[in-house]
């Protein structure tokens, strides 16, 4: 599972972060070098795990229609797309706060939240897909022998249907859901989950995400991680300052990481 040699990351590299704000130093981490070039090349992960939403898959397109269709049934006008997306990543209490102005505490919120994901549910994958790049990169991981998983909060009986309808389930080596285990990221217990279940250590496998409790989470697991900066970032957050080990603004730009040419 080690690739020996040297290798320099083209110009067109993705960013790897100096700063590790977050959590304990990794002894495994993806080493930081000058120039964008890797102090240790022969960094490779025996596993990659994979954040869902906005991550392994774009799913915005559905959750903005889901939360549109509800914005409708209320006599609400609907939303643009370009303004929902930033905020799937925080799923049904993200969507609801930004069409609603509402928070758990309010006494609508659970009907609304129950309805909104009875709407998501009924055309989970009419429009969901795999982002840009994203089957290369698991058939290149799958053909270097490099096992592949999904740790997402998405509860089990929304992560099931979407997954088996794009037919990955069968080629993930674990799916890991929000209810799986009886913390959810940013707690480090379901990263934990995942690598147990595969038969491997915290440290052997990368995790990659496209939010900051994703970063934190791998870091409180021991886990070296990429933040995903293609993936759902609201306004305002920066991704550079996650403590993330490295950062992808593409999904191919993950292979470039782990020393492998797409």
């Amino acid at each position: 599972y080690y690739w020996h040699g040297r290798f320099a990351l083209p110009p067109t590299a993705p960013e790897l972060l100096p700063g590790r704000q977050r959590g304990r130093e990794l002894p495994h981490a993806l080493p930081t070098g000058r120039d964008g070039e890797p102090m240790s090349p022969d960094y490779r992960p025996m596993s990659v795990l994979f954040d869902l939403d906005g991550t392994l898959v774009d799913t915005a397109p559905d959750m903005a229609h889901a939360l549109n269709q509800l914005l409708a049934e209320h006599g609400k006008p609907g939303l643009p797309y370009e303004s929902i997306r930033p905020h799937v990543s925080n799923g049904a209490r993200g969507l609801l706060g930004l069409g609603f102005q509402i928070d758990t505490p309010h006494q609508d919120y659970e009907e609304l939240r129950q309805r909104f994901l009875d709407l998501y549910q009924s055309d989970i994958c009419a429009h969901s897909r795999l982002f840009e790049g994203m089957d290369e990169v698991l058939d290149v991981l799958e053909s270097r022998g490099i096992i592949w998983g999904i740790v997402t909060n998405k509860p089990g009986w929304l992560t099931m249907p979407l997954v088996k309808a794009l037919n990955i389930h069968q080629r993930a080596a674990c799916v890991v859901s929000g209810d799986t285990c009886e913390r959810a990221k940013p707690h480090p217990m379901s990263l934990l989950h995942a690598a147990q279940s595969i038969g491997l250590k915290a440290e052997s496998c990368l995790y990659v995400g496209d939010a900051a409790r994703d970063i934190d989470a791998a870091r409180a697991a021991g886990m070296p991680v990429i933040a995903a900066s293609y993936g759902y970032l609201e306004p305002g957050s920066n991704p550079s300052q996650w403590g993330a080990d490295a950062m992808a603004s593409h999904p191919l730009e993950i292979l470039q990481l782990i020393g492998i040419q797409p």
